[in-house]
């Protein structure tokens, strides 16, 4: 059952999306998303708008009026620097024309009627005369006609144009979009060139045609421009190069001369190419043994650093090197447990911590353990444990690296009972996650959850998956969970409670307890709510997800388990993806639960 709200899910998200860009050629007789825009707003028919640009055949605004059925008064109004119907444009100059676009079917198109002047191929037709607006193939089969048919003349054809209307995702909210304007590429055309036309952000056209950054587009395609007010082209930008020529230009014969020519340059480049390899190499080598240098000079300063360290300690008695000596000058780090430090890792004092958590007063503490501290201009937190933990804690950190776990600082050791030791890490300056949903605030809305959600389980991915040997955490909670300035999420490591947990520390089955703890924070993101111990959170969840209702009445349940400090303003499509992931990890078999990959790969479609 969870896998058909999976399924659900995924299709209910594609609703809230545009269309597709298509790059294959105009004359392709390859059908693909976006060679026709499908119907996908509650918004049809609209007013929209495309782009046409004038060149041999059409140079006057009365012959593009004619061309589209449209009153020429029209388009000179909308058009500004455009004067009068008869004005004999340059070529390529492009011109905005007002459509109607309705769902014809499935399509989403603006229906126009065309009469041949003089026998023409489709594709002719399709490339030439509508400059890519509409693909060949989707004009043979409006007309049922087979792709490579010539057309006669007087024939009279139904064309299809390519148009859409923004969804109410798109045009509610803080985006706004109006209009979603069909816009043909030419020679040198790109994004970037049209989002400065259009003043609107590249990003936004990426996202409305579902493309990759940065992409490469190709002439006789179209793609939409996202608005939110009327159009208006900014003619500063260079104008784009009037749509080339069906055919291609000839070549002449090189001669010998120029062969000749063409040798000496290959020649000359391959000489400076290999100059330039030479040159790479030698300052490789330079780098590699700066570093090599660099990092024995590091070396010898820490050496000295940990001699003068062993010096100056204070005598005390050291809980595994014997009992204790008046002449003893020892410190307790043995230099084993210097190599699992690390070099970056400090040695504090108690009067250090004592007076950075006021004596260690209860205004100072977090939790039961767990205490807030100010050292070296910065908040910490301060774990007490007992001393075998410790050691555990400093092993597992000493291999670890990574954006989304809490790094450790320093250590120290009690005065009085070496049993009892402290560790010092750092504290992200928004608390802990669970801190943050308790005090129901409006900073943690929507998007931020689904990037804590992503940053957890990239820690997590990397601790199973990176970390060797594989590390489990199994003791992920919310309470464990910390929150940056800048809403980022970083999981601490404490110590590890094998003896609580059902499963051997390391191995499958302790990777499955995590994805077990990490839905119980997934679901509490949703709700805002605490797990607590008699699963009343689990249940709850358990009761939508578990297909006992029909469609319309899970979407209620889910709206009353999402948590009120979101106001609704979250979509509702991201929200169920959310709960159907996390009742998948919170399955009673832990066969059934998915791996971090498998998490990682449906978050990584919400952030």
């Amino acid at each position: 059952m969870i896998y058909v709200w999976f399924l659900t899910c995924f299709w209910f998200s594609l609703s809230f999306s545009q269309q597709y860009y298509d790059e294959t050629l105009c004359s392709s007789g390859v059908n693909k998303p976006g060679t026709r825009y499908t119907c996908r707003s509650s918004r049809n028919p609209c007013e929209t708008f495309l782009v046409y640009r004038v060149h041999d055949e059409f140079r006057t605004i009365a012959r593009i009026s004619s061309l589209f059925s449209i009153d020429s008064d029209i388009l000179v109004s909308i058009n500004d620097n455009v004067t009068a119907s008869s004005q004999v444009l340059e070529t390529g100059h492009e011109v905005l024309v007002p459509v109607l676009c309705s769902c014809t079917g499935e399509f989403s198109q603006a229906n126009l009627t065309y009469r041949v002047t003089e026998n023409a191929a489709l594709s002719e037709i399709a490339c030439g005369v509508f400059e890519g607006l509409v693909k060949s193939i989707a004009l043979a089969e409006e007309n049922r006609l087979a792709e490579n048919d010539n057309v006669v003349s007087g024939t009279l054809l139904r064309v299809p144009l390519r148009c859409a209307c923004p969804d109410d995702h798109l045009s509610g909210g803080d985006h706004g979009v109006k209009f979603l304007i069909t816009y043909p590429f030419v020679e040198r055309d790109d994004t970037l060139k049209l989002g400065k036309k259009f003043n609107v952000s590249v990003e936004e056209i990426w996202k409305a045609n579902h493309m990759d950054p940065t992409p490469t587009v190709y002439p006789n395609t179209t793609v939409l421009v996202p608005l939110k007010d009327k159009p208006f082209i900014n003619f500063n930008i260079p104008v784009s190069d009037p749509p080339a020529p069906q055919f291609l230009p000839t070549m002449p014969v090189e001669k010998r001369a120029r062969f000749s020519q063409l040798k000496k340059l290959y020649i000359a480049a391959s000489a400076i190419g290999f100059c330039l390899i030479l040159a790479v190499l030698l300052a490789c080598g330079l780098y590699i043994k700066a570093l090599k240098m660099f990092k024995a000079e590091n070396f010898r300063s820490w050496t000295h650093r940990v001699s003068s360290f062993n010096l100056s300690s204070t005598p005390r008695s050291c809980p595994f090197s014997g009992p204790p000596t008046r002449s003893s000058t020892n410190s307790c780090l043995s230099p084993d447990f210097l190599v699992g430090i690390k070099y970056s890792l400090c040695n504090y004092s108690m009067e250090e911590l004592k007076r950075a958590t006021k004596n260690f007063s209860q205004d100072a503490k977090i939790s039961s353990s767990v205490y807030r501290g100010v050292m070296d201009n910065g908040e910490v937190m301060i774990k007490q444990m007992k001393f075998e933990g410790t050691r555990r804690v400093i092993d597992v950190h000493s291999k670890i690296n990574h954006v989304n776990v809490v790094k450790l600082h320093g250590v120290c050791y009690g005065e009085d009972d070496f049993s009892w030791s402290y560790l010092v890490f750092e504290l992200p300056s928004s608390g802990s996650l669970r801190d943050c949903l308790s005090a129901s605030s409006a900073a943690l809305h929507w998007l931020r959850r689904t990037q804590i959600a992503f940053d957890i389980a990239t820690g997590l991915h990397y601790l199973h998956h990176s970390v060797v040997p594989a590390y489990t955490h199994l003791n992920v909670s919310s309470k464990n969970v910390f929150l940056t300035s800048t809403w980022r999420a970083k999981i601490a490591i404490f110590e590890k409670e094998c003896g609580s947990s059902k499963s051997p520390c390391g191995g499958v089955g302790a990777a499955k307890e995590d994805i077990f703890a990490f839905g119980v924070v997934l679901l509490e993101l949703v709700s805002g709510r605490e797990a607590v111990d008699d699963g009343e959170l689990l249940s709850e969840s358990m009761r939508f997800l578990g297909g006992g209702c029909n469609e319309g009445g899970c979407f209620d349940q889910l709206r009353k388990f999402v948590d009120p400090c979101l106001k609704d303003d979250y979509p509702l499509a991201e929200a169920l993806c959310l709960a159907v992931l996390a009742g998948s990890c919170v399955e009673d078999d832990p066969l059934h639960r998915p791996s971090m990959d498998d998490v990682l790969k449906v978050l990584a479609r919400m952030v």
